[in-house]
């Protein structure tokens, strides 16, 4: 029985069908020290039921204060985390070597491939969650919303 629900859940959670969250998210992500810790966020907070369509709905005026406001909402958070750093690492992997995004070691961060855009299915609240993160710190971004990184 066990194999099953296995099988279910691989299906469901890909890196396939995950992959361009990152993408788009990174796409849209200015450049910044440490951007590789935000990845594990991404997946957790996009595929959310209450987040996802939350962020799909922001518009320029919004931030991570008027996103996240709802901090009661946020308390599975680090157990989502948890659970996703596999997919986010196969996820992570998957871009790399489709060359939708590059990594820089030295700042430990991702950023995107140059034509990379056009490649890839573009994921709409990966995109306002990468516009939202913009111009905060990855500390400021974890202490936010109360989670630590893995």
């Amino acid at each position: 029985m066990s194999s099953i629900v296995d099988a279910l859940y691989e299906l469901k959670y890909n890196p396939f069908e995950y992959g361009p969250y990152l993408a788009s998210f990174y796409t849209h992500l200015d450049d910044s020290e440490n951007s590789l810790l935000l990845a594990q966020l991404v997946i957790p907070l996009c595929s959310h039921p209450v987040y996802s369509h939350k962020l799909s709905n922001s518009n320029k005026r919004s931030s991570i204060w008027t996103v996240f406001d709802d901090r009661a909402k946020l308390y599975d958070l680090q157990e989502r985390i948890d659970g996703f750093q596999a997919l986010t690492e196969q996820c992570i992997q998957y871009c790399l070597i489709n060359d939708w995004l590059s990594i820089n070691e030295q700042q430990l961060s991702l950023g995107k491939r140059d034509g990379a855009d056009s490649v890839f299915v573009h994921k709409k609240s990966a995109e306002k969650l990468g516009r939202l993160f913009s111009g905060h710190s990855v500390v400021e971004i974890y202490a936010f919303l109360g989670v630590k990184p893995r």
